[in-house]
């Protein structure tokens, strides 16, 4: 343990100043403009690793953005983890409602950050929870005490989905072949509470499109007389939804599993203060599905909502005009045992079934994922465990959380190993949204866990 603090004491300016460097690169993976930076934060991230202490590292080419895969064998009779993370990051939209430029990182002191937040694109959401596990990498190849061998796999679509993930795992199993993944892009429940997330909600993500006339139409001329497609697509969203909150589309619930009250009952002993929660992002209550907790909500029930909608003129001033189609993209959000592909379809079939005859609709399914769920009764889990105890002098507590990694799933089901999510980020971290950050002392703290991990894996491996 004063092996790794000492590292970390003297090398951490130069741990921040090279996340810092990463952030300055608009690795935006959903905007083909941004394809060269992609590409450049691909090399960064391999170069990193190769002076992390990896034996090979390469670019694996997909029909998008590369793969970069490393590792370190020191002794194949010893375990291997396998951590993934991903370099892309969101686009930072809307750009106006961030204190400072999303790829012009800042240090900030806050009440929650005392000791200092990086506020840039990315910070939290992957690039400062991946590169905690580069830099723990240097730190057990350094000061050689890493207990077993590493591999390395950070891709650059996670943000789009993981289009090519598959077909690359798939490819390479025995290349991938590992005894526990490793994954930080979750988080813990408070600063001072360690916690591993055990469940992640599955995925159905599809835009749709209403078109009514052929073309914009003058709204004295024909309002009234011919459907707007933003109206009725306005009226088809709210029927989504019902009186309590409850999704209307059939079938939906149909393979949800209701916890026992046993369950519950632990759950609600995670520390959580709702006048707190309401405070931080300024609402004046909550609102959500009847019956349920807003903990309860936001991990172990569905949802559906709406992340974007458009349609017509949106300039400056007015243009009076009955707009030929309307959009909208809409997520939903899955629990254990819903497969996303069903619920897609469903979706499909009942948004087409509520439209009226006066336009057409089309439905795209854009990407998804099954939900997952770890068992806390495993090796992986119990040494992370011990390595949060070690760190922050207490426990961690399971949870669930109510985001989606829908290569968590598939990492089951094609490399037959379980994932350990050891996340380090907070909710506050305004991940997705304008002014991300993610909290000095979260990123030192990750260093610090990650060789415990390690060395706690590897001891319990060999009993």
């Amino acid at each position: 343990m004063n092996t790794i603090q000492s590292y970390i004491n003297s090398h951490k300016d130069r741990f921040l100043n090279e996340l810092i460097e990463l952030l300055k690169i608009p690795s935006i993976s959903a905007d083909s403009a941004y394809k060269k930076d992609v590409l450049k934060t691909a090399e960064a991230v391999k170069s990193s690793l190769e002076k992390a202490g990896c034996d090979m590292v390469e670019l694996c080419t997909t029909d998008g953005h590369p793969i970069v895969y490393g590792e370190k064998i020191i002794d194949p009779k010893l375990p291997t983890v396998l951590v993934y993370g991903h370099y892309d990051v969101q686009p930072p939209d809307p750009i106006n409602l961030w204190d400072s430029p999303p790829f012009e990182p800042v240090i900030k002191k806050t009440e929650l950050h005392p000791d200092g937040a990086i506020y840039a694109r990315g910070a939290c959401d992957d690039k400062g929870q991946m590169y905690m596990h580069v830099k723990a990498m240097e730190l057990m190849t350094n000061t050689n005490t890493l207990p077993c061998n590493v591999k390395f796999m950070i891709e650059g679509e996670e943000e789009v989905g993981s289009v090519n993930l598959s077909t690359y795992v798939n490819n390479n199993r025995e290349k991938l072949k590992n005894d526990v993944i490793l994954i930080s892009d979750t988080g813990m429940i408070a600063p001072d509470v360690p916690s591993i997330t055990t469940g992640l909600r599955g995925l159905s993500y599809v835009e749709v499109e209403v078109t009514g006339p052929n073309r914009d139409l003058h709204s004295g001329l024909y309002g009234g007389a011919v459907a707007n497609p933003i109206n009725i697509l306005a009226k088809m969203i709210a029927e989504l939804h019902d009186e309590n909150n409850r999704i209307t589309i059939p079938g939906f619930y149909d393979e949800v599993q209701e916890l026992s009250k046993e369950e519950r009952a632990e759950m609600a002993k995670a520390p959580f203060n709702l006048e707190n929660y309401k405070k931080s992002i300024g609402i004046p209550d909550i609102y959500g599905e009847k019956g349920y907790t807003t903990n309860e909500r936001n991990s172990i029930r569905p949802t559906l909502d709406v992340n974007g909608i458009w349609g017509g003129y949106t300039g400056e001033g007015a243009k009076t005009v009955i707009a030929s189609k309307a959009y909208a993209k809409i997520s939903m959000r899955l629990v254990p045992n819903q497969d996303w592909h069903d619920i897609t379809e469903k979706f499909t079939k009942h948004f087409e079934s509520i439209a009226p005859d006066a336009v057409t609709i089309k439905v795209t399914p854009h990407h998804g994922g099954q939900a997952y769920v770890t068992p806390i009764d495993n090796i992986g889990y119990q040494a992370a465990s011990k390595a949060y105890e070690d760190t922050f002098g207490t426990p961690a507590i399971p949870h669930r959380g109510g985001g989606s990694i829908p290569i968590v799933s598939l990492f089951e089901q094609q490399l037959k190993s379980k994932t350990i999510l050891m996340g380090f980020g907070l909710d506050s971290d305004a991940i997705h949204s304008p002014n991300e950050h993610y909290g000095l002392r979260n990123y030192y703290k990750g260093i610090e866990t990650i060789p415990l991990f390690y060395k706690y894996f590897t001891e319990m491996f060999n009993e």
